[in-house]
């Protein structure tokens, strides 16, 4: 049987295959214990591992100015990621989606859902948008109860997670609380936020508020943006504040 590469968000979703696996913390006492403690917070103890997880969002992102959207994005540990949305532009509707499925990255906005504004593809945008989804990975935690997954203690509240995606290997450096939850999150990603090459840029944000769904508990309140952990992140690298509304896991 030849699978077919999803093209929309809701084909995305419906093809994950759903796992009875489920967290058995016992699993996982060989990580870190700051590791074991973002997990254990994370995911309910006999949850099942979820291979996806379906967002319902909105916040404001900054088009120049700061602009209200709505969103809803598929994280699928298989195929990919679809983020599809709807901002606005002085009243009028900026429709359109960035995704990266079976490792190709690419987007595509249009003013009124009709008038093309942004079309793009290719390398850079593909590793951008894998960098994306690994970061977008706190809100589908069971993706690091992989075996891949390294874990590295950096201090008493900081630990790495390198998670390796389509030949892209990425470093998430998490903050961590004594709870378990997390604070901050940071990576280097690809991308050219002043217009020029594509290069490697600290990107990140602040976790600020969070709530369990079926068994995940996700970061729910966060700001998010380029030159992380620097003053350029007020002054320009900040981007996007999100909430999530809904998460559904399969």
């Amino acid at each position: 049987m030849i699978m077919t590469r999803p093209r929309s968000l809701n084909e995305l979703w419906n093809s994950v295959t759903p796992t009875q696996e489920v967290f058995r913390p016992e699993q996982f006492t060989h990580l870190p214990d700051l590791g074991q403690r973002y997990l254990l917070h994370a995911i309910t103890p006999g949850t099942k591992l979820a291979r996806a997880v379906r967002l319902r969002m909105h916040g404001q992102i900054k088009l120049k100015q700061w602009q209200p959207f709505q969103a809803e994005e598929v994280i699928s540990l298989e195929q990919g990621m679809i983020w599809q949305a709807t901002a606005w532009l002085k009243g009028f509707p900026l429709k359109g989606w960035d995704r990266v499925i079976d490792g190709e990255g690419a987007m595509q906005w249009k003013l009124l859902g009709l008038i093309p504004v942004l079309t793009a593809s290719g390398t850079d945008i593909t590793r951008s948008a894998i960098g994306r989804m690994q970061g977008e990975c706190i809100w589908l935690p069971s993706i690091f109860c992989q075996s891949q997954v390294e874990w590295t203690v950096l201090d008493d509240f900081r630990v790495q997670a390198q998670l390796t995606l389509w030949g892209e290997t990425t470093q998430l450096i998490f903050t961590v609380n004594q709870m378990g939850q997390l604070e901050q999150f940071s990576f280097q990603r690809w991308g050219n936020p002043e217009g020029a090459e594509h290069h490697y840029v600290n990107f990140g944000g602040y976790l600020e508020e969070e709530k369990t769904f079926s068994g995940y508990t996700i970061p729910t309140r966060l700001r998010v943006g380029w030159y992380f952990n620097s003053t350029q992140f007020d002054s320009e690298g900040e981007f996007f504040r999100a909430t999530i509304d809904e998460a559904v896991y399969r």
